[in-house]
């Protein structure tokens, strides 16, 4: 193997150091699980009460669906 600089050749192949391929997984993988925005949860959660009925009292309940569901996501 010969360094060169970040990077190491071997047998003619170029590879990336490890440090360099766990930071893009990582990446990767925060994307998949953000947090999903309050405007999300709102919207969902107003989504939820219309299929209720509209009917009022249960805005909390909702609002905590809405929130798992868009995790899931």
């Amino acid at each position: 193997m010969k360094p060169t600089g970040r990077k190491t050749i071997k047998g003619g192949k170029v590879t990336a150091p490890m440090s360099v391929k766990a930071s893009k997984t990582s990446a990767i993988s925060m994307v998949s699980k953000r947090e999903p925005t309050h405007d999300e949860i709102a919207v969902r959660a107003f989504e939820l009460y219309l299929d209720r009925g509209g009917r009022a009292g249960q805005h909390e309940e909702d609002w905590l669906r809405a929130e798992a569901e868009l995790r899931t996501i």
